[in-house]
């Protein structure tokens, strides 16, 4: 497992279920392995109690299978899961955008411009890892100029299933089109064009309905 800091006051339940999501995600904990309870107390330096709680809280999602006395399996990737977490998260987002393009004021605006030169910059050194962040906090942004900061974190809890895919997608696909969607998305919205800034986010998440053949005949292992 990749290490995570703790963050000052964060409880052990938190900890818990913050680091190992990371880890699902990063594809560090990989989709059907086995991990024991006993190598997840000693990684994350906590009891047993907080390990089980973190691991009955990301069953939930479905993203871990528990066994009870023997820990857990992370789950392998169910292309019908991520169908689901695609509409989700399409149905949300491109409203999302188009609240953003008659919200967001000069401050706004500036805030995601700096966010496409962190992107532009990780594009052109090849920084996979980087760029995916630099990408969720502009999808971020876009919650928190449209006051929803709570159904962001809504969305993100269930499309975990959808992040190991987007990470997978900067392994395999090399044609990397983020951040020339990005400043589309960013044109409309600085322009006021609501319903444009919508239809733009619509094109940018339904490229990865395709990626998804490239992914399984590369990983088909992670697969169900």
């Amino acid at each position: 497992m990749r290490q995570i800091e703790r963050t000052t006051n964060e409880n052990g339940r938190a900890y818990a279920i913050r680091a190992i999501r990371e880890n699902i995600i990063s594809l560090d904990l990989a989709p059907g392995m086995h991990v024991s309870a006993n190598d997840l107390t000693a990684e994350l330096g906590l009891s047993r109690g907080p390990i089980r709680e973190a691991l009955n809280e990301l069953s939930k999602t479905g993203i871990v299978e528990v066994y009870p006395q023997s820990g857990c399996r992370i789950s392998l990737i169910d292309e019908e899961v991520i169908n689901e977490a695609r509409f989700f998260r399409r149905s949300l987002e491109c409203a999302i955008a188009g609240e953003a393009a008659q919200k967001a004021s000069e401050e706004d605006i500036r805030a995601l411009e700096e966010n496409m030169v962190l992107q532009n910059f990780y594009l052109e050194n090849h920084l996979g890892e980087k760029l995916l962040e630099a990408d969720d906090g502009f999808h971020k942004k876009l919650f928190e100029i449209a006051g929803m900061q709570n159904v962001y974190d809504l969305m993100k809890n269930f499309c975990i299933h959808l992040d190991r895919l987007r990470r997978l997608s900067i392994r395999t696909i090399k044609d990397i089109r983020i951040v020339e969607d990005h400043q589309k998305i960013l044109q409309a919205i600085r322009e006021g064009r609501a319903e444009d800034a919508g239809r733009q986010m619509k094109e940018h998440l339904n490229r990865d309905t395709t990626d998804i053949l490239t992914i399984r005949k590369q990983n088909p292992d992670y697969f169900s």
